[in-house]
C-alpha cells in the first residue's frame, strides 16, 4: 500500500524544480533534485541546517542559479531570469523592513517601484494592512513594532504585489515560542484567504506539520520523502525521516525480530506506547514487552518515559497528563511496567539502513 501523495497534473504546477544540482566550489549543496509544487498549496521544505532547503528556495527566487537543471514557474523556464523578472516574492527571517520609512511606506514600496499611482497605492496599502490587522500602525516606524507585528508587515509588503508564489525563509525563526505558535495560525489563515502558493523553509518539525499541505524532508542536499504531514509522520520511508520528524522507537534486526516477530525496520511513535501493570491481561493484537523505567521527564501536557525492555532495547513512551493534578499518581524510576502497543502501530520503514 502506497502512502505517498500522487503527483498533480502539469497544468496545476506552480513551481517545478527539474534535475537541479547546485555546487559551491567543492561543496555539493543540492543533488539532482526534482520537486513539483502545486498551485495554491502551502508547501514546506523541512530539514536540518545545511540540508539544502534554503539553497533551493534561493534558486526559485533567482538569488542563486543552478549548476545544472532548470526551474519553471507556472510552466515558464526562469532558470536564468533575474529575481525581478519572476512572479515571486520573498519574506526573510529578519523581515528586511526599511527603518527610515513608515509602515505604510514600507508596504507601498514595491508598488511605487512599479509605478503604481498614489491613489491606487494608498487603497492597496489600506487593504493589505487591514488583511494583517495592522491598519492602526500605518504611520509608525518598524522600530516601534513588536516582532510579530514586523513579521506581519513583511508579509503584507510581499503580498501586496500579488506574486504567484510567495517564498518564506524561516520567517518565524526570530519569534518567541508563544508568538510563533500564534503566527502559525495567522499565516495559514492568510494563505487560505489569498490563495497564493506558499513555499516555506523551516528546520522546525512541529511548524512544518502544523502549517503544510505537503512537506518535503531534506537531508544532505536530497529529499528523503514528500507527502502530507500525516504521511511523513505516520509512514516514514527512511530512518532519517522517522527520527527527524518527532521522536520514534526504531526497531531493527534482532530487536525487531524479538519484539515484533519480523526483523525488518519498524517505527513505533512514543505516544502509541502505553505503560501497563505487568500483571494486566494482554488484549488480542497487542504487543506486550516487560521492562523497567529508567527515567521519567515531566513536560506539562505529557510525561515522557525511558523504559529498558527485556533484551536491552530502550523504548520511549509518552503519556498525556489527563488526570487532575491532585489525583495523578506518578510512576517513576525503577518501576516495573509492561509496554503495550497495537501491532498495527509498528509501521514498516522500507528504506531504513
Amino acid at each position: 500500500m502506497s502512502h505517498t501523495t500522487p503527483p498533480a497534473d502539469r497544468g496545476d504546477i506552480a513551481v517545478s524544480v527539474q534535475g537541479v544540482h547546485k555546487q559551491f566550489g567543492d561543496l555539493v549543496a543540492v543533488k539532482d533534485l526534482d520537486i513539483d509544487i502545486r498551485a495554491g498549496e502551502f508547501f514546506s521544505m523541512l530539514g536540518p541546517s545545511g540540508s539544502g532547503k534554503t539553497t533551493v528556495l534561493r534558486m526559485i527566487a533567482g538569488f542563486e542559479e543552478p549548476t545544472a537543471g532548470r526551474i519553471l514557474l507556472h510552466g515558464t523556464d526562469v532558470t536564468s531570469a533575474a529575481p525581478f523578472d519572476r512572479e515571486v516574492n520573498t519574506v526573510f527571517q529578519d523581515y528586511a523592513l526599511f527603518p527610515h520609512l513608515s509602515i505604510a511606506e514600507n508596504v507601498a514600496y514595491g508598488l511605487k517601484v512599479r509605478g503604481v499611482g498614489k491613489a491606487e497605492r494608498a487603497k492597496l496599502v489600506g487593504e493589505s494592512l487591514e488583511q494583517v490587522q495592522l491598519s492602526h500602525v500605518a504611520e509608525r516606524r518598524p522600530s516601534q513594532l513588536s516582532g510579530g507585528q514586523r513579521q506581519r508587515i513583511a508579509l503584507a509588503r510581499a503580498l501586496i504585489l500579488r506574486p504567484k508564489v510567495l517564498l518564506l525563509d524561516e520567517p518565524l525563526g526570530a519569534l518567541d515560542k508563544q508568538l510563533r505558535e500564534q503566527m502559525q495560525f495567522e499565516l495559514k489563515q492568510i494563505q487560505r484567504e489569498v490563495g497564493i502558493t506558499f513555499v516555506f523553509v523551516t528546520h522546525d518539525q512541529e511548524e512544518a506539520l502544523t502549517l503544510s499541505d505537503r512537506v518535503a524532508v531534506f537531508n544532505g542536499g536530497k529529499i528523503e520523502q514528500v507527502g502530507s504531514p500525516r504521511e511523513v509522520y505516520e509512514y516514514p520511508q527512511t530512518e532519517f525521516v522517522a527520527k527527524f520528524l518527532g521522536v520514534t522507537n526504531l526497531l531493527k534486526g534482532d530487536d525487531a525480530h524479538r519484539i515484533l516477530g519480523d526483523a525488518a525496520p519498524h517505527s513505533v511513535r512514543p505516544e502509541r506506547v502505553a505503560l501497563a501493570d505487568p500483571t494486566a491481561p494482554v488484549e488480542a493484537g497487542t504487543i506486550a514487552v516487560p521492562g523497567n523505567i529508567v527515567e521519567a521527564v515531566y513536560a506539562g501536557a505529557h510525561t515522557r518515559y525511558l523504559v529498558e525492555a527485556e533484551g536491552g532495547f530502550r523504548f520511549i513512551s509518552e503519556q498525556q497528563n489527563t488526570q487532575a493534578p491532585s489525583t495523578a499518581t506518578g510512576i517513576g524510576r525503577g518501576d516495573a511496567v509492561s509496554l503495550r502497543f497495537s501491532r498495527d502501530h509498528a509501521v514498516a520503514v522500507p528504506n531504513a539502513a
